[in-house]
């Protein structure tokens, strides 16, 4: 899942979303000079990507890309899946999306000085240029598709992978909401943060 997706299986607390995040940003941390609060949301992040990538669901939404760009559909599936949530954000809680954005941003800020350098740049830029705001429409996710694909190192196609939703966005949509409903309840009886 993306950001906006381990956010919101996260705790409300400036820890857990930092240790939900983290997870992108583990390489060269000692964990355990972390917190257990973090260390915790941290393993959650794993939980969720674990039970996403296993789940039927996930793999057939990947089995729709072009076989040239299969490989980066897991990237792309987490992208788009953060839209989804956002589009059908009322049908998983009662908190406003603008209230759950707002709530998000600025317990990320109280962790800012204490992430990892990257993990600083990234999360600032996504609370300054508020990313959520352009995953909410179709548009903004080409725009994060196309991104990524200028970071990747050696030349691909993954900026094509906006074709590859726009011609299954039905299906994906479908095996999105059969999917996120049963993370939620995986990550809300089985989550690490519930010990």
């Amino acid at each position: 899942m993306n950001y906006l997706a381990h956010l919101f299986l996260a705790r409300p607390t400036a820890d857990s979303q930092f240790g939900n995040l983290l997870g992108d940003f583990r390489r060269g941390v000692d964990i355990k000079e972390l917190g257990q609060a973090v260390q915790l949301g941290l393993k959650n992040h794993y939980e969720v990507d674990r039970f996403t990538d296993s789940h039927t669901s996930v793999l057939a939404a990947k089995a729709l890309f072009h076989k040239s760009r299969r490989r980066f559909a897991p990237v792309a599936l987490d992208i788009y899946f953060d839209h989804l949530l956002i589009k059908h954000w009322a049908s998983f809680t009662a908190q406003g999306f603008d209230d759950f954005r707002e709530q998000s941003f600025a317990l990320l800020e109280q962790r800012l000085p204490t992430m990892p350098r990257t993990m600083q740049h990234s999360v600032g830029h996504m609370i300054t240029h508020d990313w959520f705001e352009d995953y909410a429409k179709e548009e903004g996710i080409a725009k994060a598709i196309a991104v990524v694909a200028k970071r990747i190192r050696f030349p691909n196609t993954f900026h094509l992978a906006v074709d590859d939703i726009n011609a299954n966005r039905d299906e994906i949509e479908a095996r999105f909401l059969t999917f996120f409903p049963e993370l939620i309840t995986h990550i809300k009886i089985n989550g690490p943060e519930n010990i």
